[in-house]
């Protein structure tokens, strides 16, 4: 008996961020130095980005002004409890979008989820996002809830390797795992590369998974965990006094590329080109050139990963599932093999191998690439 993803649900919110604009913004900000002056345009411009999504209007220059921007363009660094009461009001709405959208796809009925799991490294608030779930999609008050915080981007496959073994001990088991991140919180107007390569290709986002015992869809068939403690200090993720503070320095792709074949080699039985969909996180372009360069991939095996790039950003840790998503929206016949991984503070390489399976595999998870057309603050 294996664990399989039934279906991927998603939501964004209804603000898009061109990146034209955003560069403009921040590179407009007169407090910049020098060094500012010079990186801001050359990562905006080398991000590969060109839109993504945020909880906060005023990050578009058009909107009007908020907490974060002022009417004469000038940005503002609020403190954390008033980001993170931000989080507190935003988050639980993009959890129970993406939520809902999953099991709707999946044809499950609420009541019947037996196990619901949470992600989220962008706030902390209790009662949390889980409670909501529960509370508006009709969730059974039983249900066994466990929450996975602060991992980063990685933390997707921590809570699908816990949704199969529930699913695997347990063969009547629903469990429903989400991922919801609202990484605009965190930028602020800054001299420092890492502040701004993460102002640059960080946007807010959610990802829901049904995981049950067998069916069609995507089998979850091994995980793989590995750090490389020589890069500790090279992705962090701290709590500052202006938000939570994000360590992302030019060292992680090249870490990146020495160590990943090595990462994934419990997962092959052979050349990793044999495997012709890959799900890599997009930690930045840097990061999927140097995984495609050490994995000797053809451009369609990491398509997908390059697609969410472009018009998500880096969602932290929802975004490999909508990886996952695109991918299945490409086309998969039973049998397909896919690996994904994603890359974390630690330096942690998290990654699985999965199976498209089921008479209909491509179709049962194919309707998961539509995102939700929600009213008012989401879509």
């Amino acid at each position: 008996m294996s664990a399989t993803i039934r279906a991927i649900g998603t939501a964004v919110p209804t603000t898009t961020l061109q990146q034209v604009a955003v560069r403009q913004l921040f590179a407009a900000q007169p407090g910049l130095g020098r060094l500012g002056r010079r990186v801001v345009p050359a990562a905006f411009d080398a991000s590969h980005v060109e839109h993504r999504h945020t909880v906060l209007p005023e990050l578009d220059p058009a909107a009007a002004p908020g907490p974060f921007r002022d009417a004469d363009g000038l940005l503002h660094s609020p403190s954390t409890g008033m980001r993170n009461d931000r989080y507190r009001e935003l988050a639980p709405p993009l959890f129970v979008a993406s939520a809902r959208d999953a099991l709707e796809r999946a044809a499950v009925d609420p009541a019947s989820v037996t196990h619901l799991v949470t992600v989220s490294c962008t706030g902390f608030t209790q009662p949390g996002p889980d409670l909501a779930i529960v509370e508006e999609l009709g969730l059974r008050r039983t249900v066994f809830r466990h929450h996975i915080g602060f991992m980063g981007c990685c933390a997707a496959f921590p809570a699908l390797r816990s949704a199969a073994a529930f699913a695997e001990s347990d063969p009547d088991a629903v469990v429903l795992v989400v991922c919801a991140e609202l990484c605009t919180l965190h930028v602020r107007a800054s001299d420092d590369p890492d502040q701004i390569v993460a102002n640059s290709v960080f946007g807010d986002g959610a990802a829901a998974a049904v995981v049950t015992a067998d069916g069609p869809g995507l089998r979850l068939d091994t995980f793989a965990t590995t750090l490389v403690p020589e890069g500790a200090s090279e992705m962090a993720w701290n709590i500052g006094d202006e938000g939570f503070e994000m360590v992302l320095s030019t060292a992680v792709p090249k870490l990146v590329g020495a160590t990943v074949a090595q990462a994934v080699a419990p997962l092959l039985d052979g050349p990793a080109a044999a495997v012709p969909i890959w799900a890599v996180h997009p930690g930045g372009r840097a990061i999927l050139d140097r995984t495609q360069d050490a994995l000797a991939l053809p451009d369609s095996a990491m398509a997908s990963s390059r697609a969410v790039l472009r018009d998500h950003g880096n969602m932290s840790s929802a975004t490999v599932l909508f990886v996952l998503r695109d991918a299945v929206d490409a086309g998969l016949t039973d049998g397909t093999p896919v690996v994904a991984l994603a890359f974390g503070p630690g330096l942690t390489v998290e990654s699985a191998r999965l199976t498209a399976v089921g008479t209909n595999a491509a179709s049962a998870t194919a309707d998961v690439i539509a995102e939700p057309e929600l009213a008012g603050e989401l879509r």
